[in-house]
């Protein structure tokens, strides 16, 4: 018996399916090297297109930014979305303007510096610069690189342009180290763009003094990627570091700190000083502390690399600190260091378990030597430790303790110059508050001969005189020898060396 055999119909049939079945798996292994895994020509041993052909929004990397086995967090679902490729059309238009005016070109190294999900690093490529890449603390290749703004993982002048979008350097809190490495790996002669949020004079200065490797090369308000206004800061490098800004505390033969025209303008916006002597201090100084206006609500701090209190003659922690600095400063959301400069070793113990505060058990002073507090304490008073704190003065004629009879302790003084210089940069901000019991008459002179003075952003200060006393009408107090006139040179002083100083 003859085994049977198909007829023409059925053979057509089968071998239909089979074409379509092979179309199938084709259609799937496409899918997936085109769309999931990112790639177009070789990615592995599978190929659909030449090396020459690109597919848009799947642009590929060249060899030494590929990063094999990563697998891509932000998926095609983000990638295939308006908003998406809205923002690639967004940065396109930032870079061929950059590009008109010769700060890209085709042929640069180009890095996208803490980029959100890699639209600017797809508009670089679909503008010719190829050679591109991004980094941000998730890789999602071919487009973005693991890596962290302030500590990049590539090698020293790495790069013809390197961009900062839509205020990420603003945010990265931590700004110096920042841009220390986009110092580090940008070649001279490149473009480093910012797109940041800073509006007033202080805040761009603050960014500017950051990046004392570059020159500014123009700035300008562009619409922001969600509409938004941004300041787009152009800066080139130079083939040697500037610091304009260090000068006075980096071997400047005058020691005085050049204090710029911004800071200046503060001063000009901050409150009045009391030029007429008060005649019951106690309420004018609380009146006057209302009035205040502060640095921080005046001027953006973001682009700072640490926030610092220092509480100069601290006494206990709710004297200031806890009173005045925790719940009325505005620090912008910032968190602050806190140090309590503080000798009276009566409100040392309670400093033990105050977090985020450290104690300096010294007091300040203009050397380091041994000083003596002449302790006044009120007769009726029954507590001695108490009175020990309320009632003090430094004796800055130092001589043996012999002399000054039982009413006298013995303290460590510390060149508070030297302490800040090593303590604070002038990438930090800072804020210090001075109540030193007739001792402002020495450091404040000191602190400007110095140029430390230029360390300190804000100051507010208590300057000791004979005033009138509370407790008897017409009676000036005998504690201190000074006049008030002389305070209010003290701090003419030093508004005119361009300090934002505040009456106490």
């Amino acid at each position: 018996m003859d085994p049977p055999t198909l007829k023409p119909n059925q053979l057509r049939n089968i071998l239909v399916r089979l074409l379509t079945f092979g179309v199938l798996v084709l259609a799937v292994r496409f899918a997936y090297v085109i769309t999931l895994a990112g790639e177009s020509c070789g990615y592995n041993d599978f190929c659909f297109f030449p090396d020459h052909l690109r597919l848009r929004g799947s642009a590929s990397l060249d060899q030494n930014a590929a990063v094999s086995g990563s697998k891509d967090p932000l998926g095609v679902d983000l990638w295939s979305t308006k908003k998406w490729r809205r923002t690639v059309d967004y940065y396109s238009a930032i870079f061929q303007e950059l590009i008109a005016e010769g700060f890209l070109a085709p042929n640069s190294k180009a890095l996208c510096v803490g980029t959100r999900a890699g639209e600017d690093v797809l508009a670089l490529k679909e503008n010719g610069v190829v050679n591109s890449i991004g980094i941000s603390g998730t890789a999602s290749p071919p487009l973005i690189l693991p890596g962290a703004p302030h500590r990049q993982p590539f090698d020293e002048a790495s790069f013809d342009f390197e961009f900062s979008a839509n205020g990420s350097l603003d945010r990265s809190g931590r700004p110096a180290d920042f841009a220390n490495e986009v110092c580090r790996t940008l070649k001279p002669g490149g473009f480093f763009v910012a797109q940041i949020f800073a509006k007033d004079n202080y805040s761009f200065n603050s960014f500017l003094d950051l990046f004392n490797c570059c020159r500014l090369i123009r700035t300008r308000d562009v619409d922001g990627v969600d509409t938004t206004s941004v300041r787009e800061v152009v800066l080139r490098k130079e083939a040697q570091f500037l610091n304009p800004s260090k000068l006075g505390l980096g071997g400047n033969s005058s020691k005085r700190c050049l204090i710029p025209g911004y800071k200046r303008e503060l001063i000009r916006k901050a409150e009045p000083l009391i030029e007429q002597e008060p005649l019951k201090p106690w309420i004018a100084w609380k009146r006057n502390l209302k009035k205040v206006k502060y640095l921080t609500s005046m001027a953006d701090i973001s682009f700072k690399q640490r926030y610092v209190y220092i509480d100069v003659g601290a006494r206990s922690y709710g004297s200031s600190i806890g009173s005045w600095f925790k719940k009325q400063y505005p620090k912008q959301s910032k968190s602050f260091e806190v140090y309590a400069i503080e000798a009276d070793r009566v409100f040392h113990e309670e400093y033990r378990d105050k977090e985020g505060v450290s104690l300096v058990p010294y007091a300040a002073w203009v050397r380091n030597e041994t000083l003596f507090f002449e302790i006044t304490r009120d007769s009726g008073s029954k507590d001695v430790e108490m009175s020990r704190g309320i009632g003090r003065r430094i004796n800055h004629n130092v001589r043996s303790s012999s002399s000054y009879g039982e009413e006298v302790d013995k303290i460590k003084g510390i060149d508070f110059v030297e302490w800040l210089k090593r303590s604070v940069s002038e990438s930090d901000f800072v804020v210090a508050k001075m109540d030193v019991e007739g001792s402002e008459f020495y450091l404040v002179p000191r602190l400007i001969e110095s140029g430390a003075i230029c360390l300190i952003d804000e100051v507010f200060m208590e300057c000791h005189y004979n005033r009138w006393q509370r407790c008897c009408r017409g009676q000036r107090s005998a504690k201190f020898k000074r006049s008030y006139g002389q305070c209010l040179e003290l701090f003419t002083k030093l508004r005119e060396a361009g300090v934002l100083v505040h009456q106490w």
